[in-house]
């Protein structure tokens, strides 16, 4: 019996340069794989000029009218100078194309270094830029794209895993544990009755920021959606000391409040944001195992030393859910 082709699996070095082409690029036949995993994404030379980013959309992931959204953001962004790598558009004004099966944006490519999260001014420099993000992202919600909540990151993402992924014989103790992590994270979100939803970037980790002449610039809003202005701030933070962290914190609302507001409540949500994050990140390996590029890429995913790390990890979790919100010095 042989197995279904995944439908990256079409992605060949021809198929990929026809697709460029057929949008009225010449390309040079220069390729290189970039890293990513959810979407493909590849540099391709291009005749007399520069390179492009060019990002195939996995398919079933997100509508056309999700993606068109996320698009729109990060037009809207720029339009304010904020510095967002945005996906051209061709001559019809259409940003999301298509080649055969696959829908498709291209992208100018720029360069750019991970910025130093212990350093003050850059922390600084990203508070500022996420401060202006969000009072864009502030003036209208999404229609069409998700909401970061507890069904989907979190109760969703434990139903999966413990129906198909976790070992017996450690079945129990995560169902166990999850249960104890979830009710923390329902108090603490149980905080707020009125806990503001606003458009953010939603992966604003380093792996996504390029820092280039002195400016934080912003790149891959793949997981936009509507979450809490403090889902873009607490991934800056380093998990080194208390105190560390709250230094970070200082700086990076330095910059921030130079712009838009903080609501300090907003605090009492990192934490429980860490851990859906975490029990996401499980159900997204999981969901994607049958692509091919998984096992290769996380060959050490859904072994029984995996899972009984991944416990593990969510004890420490548990413990790290009763410790005060961090202070804004």
């Amino acid at each position: 019996m042989t197995s279904t082709p995944h439908p990256f699996e079409a992605l060949t070095p021809d198929f990929i340069l026809d697709a460029i082409e057929a949008q009225g690029f010449l390309s040079d036949g220069r390729i290189l794989a970039l890293n990513s995993y959810e979407n493909r994404v590849y540099q391709v030379g291009i005749e007399d000029s520069v390179p492009l980013i060019a990002k195939f959309y996995r398919p079933g992931r997100w509508s056309d009218a999700q993606i068109l959204e996320e698009h729109q953001f990060c037009y809207e962004l720029e339009a304010q100078e904020l510095s967002v790598v945005t996906p051209l558009r061709n001559t019809e004004g259409e940003s999301l194309l298509h080649y055969q099966d696959f829908r498709l944006a291209l992208f100018p490519r720029r360069g750019g270094r991970a910025p130093d999260l212990d350093n003050p001014d850059h922390l600084y420099q990203l508070g500022y830029t996420l401060g202006r993000m969000h009072l864009v992202g502030a003036a209208h919600p999404f229609v069409e794209r998700p909401v970061l909540d507890l069904a989907s990151f979190g109760y969703n993402s434990i139903e999966l895993i413990a129906r198909d992924f976790i070992p017996a014989s450690l079945r129990e103790a995560y169902l166990s544990l999850t249960r104890d992590l979830m009710l923390k994270v329902e108090a603490a979100f149980s905080l707020f009755d009125d806990l503001r939803y606003i458009r953010v970037h939603g992966d604003c980790h380093g792996g996504n920021l390029l820092w280039r002449d002195d400016v934080a610039h912003f790149v891959d809003f793949d997981d936009s959606r509507m979450a809490p202005a403090v889902q873009d701030l607490w991934m800056l933070l380093s998990e080194s000391e208390r105190s560390q962290r709250e230094l970070q914190l200082a700086e990076v609302l330095a910059g921030y409040q130079e712009f838009a507001d903080f609501d300090p409540r907003e605090l009492h949500l990192v934490e429980p944001l860490r851990t859906l994050r975490m029990l996401h990140y499980s159900a997204w390996l999981a969901r994607r195992w049958q692509d091919p590029a998984f096992p290769l890429s996380f060959p050490w995913f859904n072994t029984e030393r995996y899972w009984g790390e991944h416990i593990l990890q969510l004890r420490e979790q548990l413990s790290a859910l009763d410790e005060p919100v961090l202070r804004m010095l």
